[in-house]
């Protein structure tokens, strides 16, 4: 199950990707917002990442203006790796170097049309491991104040 957020900024690339995921057969849980009313990005980032970080949901996407308030809000949640992407080449590096659970993109940054591409890339590249795993558990060390300095 993909995990889906945005706030009014975001709504409008965050129901493309719902869109993608109907058509395709992928299960979601929509957290909301459902129009282009102002609300607060934080709540909406929290549910997300709380439901990748508690296995809830394999992988979370998160939209608001930029995607870049909400990604960091969503990085509060230790486990969660959450990355802002404007190109195809970010969206599968990512995934390939930093094992991102959480795609966080701006509606007023890219297209629709390039949303749905980089939530494609983003849920079908797998993460390489290898020497990048070796980085992946210094965040996770970071997390738990544990990384020396």
């Amino acid at each position: 199950m993909i995990a889906l957020g945005a706030d009014h900024g975001g709504v409008q690339i965050k129901d493309a990707v719902k869109q993608y995921l109907e058509e395709n057969g992928i299960s979601y849980q929509d957290f909301g917002t459902y129009s282009t009313e102002s609300v607060d990005y934080a709540p909406i980032a929290a549910q997300v990442a709380l439901a990748v970080a508690d296995g809830i949901a394999e992988k979370g996407i998160l939209c608001c203006g930029t995607g870049i308030g909400i990604s960091i809000a969503a990085n509060k949640i230790n486990g969660i790796r959450a990355a802002v992407v404007t190109d195809a080449f970010c969206a599968e590096a990512t995934r390939k170097h930093n094992d991102s659970n959480i795609l966080c993109m701006g509606g007023r940054v890219i297209s629709e049309e390039q949303a749905v591409e980089f939530a494609k890339i983003f849920l079908n590249t797998e993460f390489e491991g290898g020497r990048h795993q070796r980085r992946i558990d210094q965040i996770a060390a970071i997390e738990r104040g544990e990384l020396e300095k």
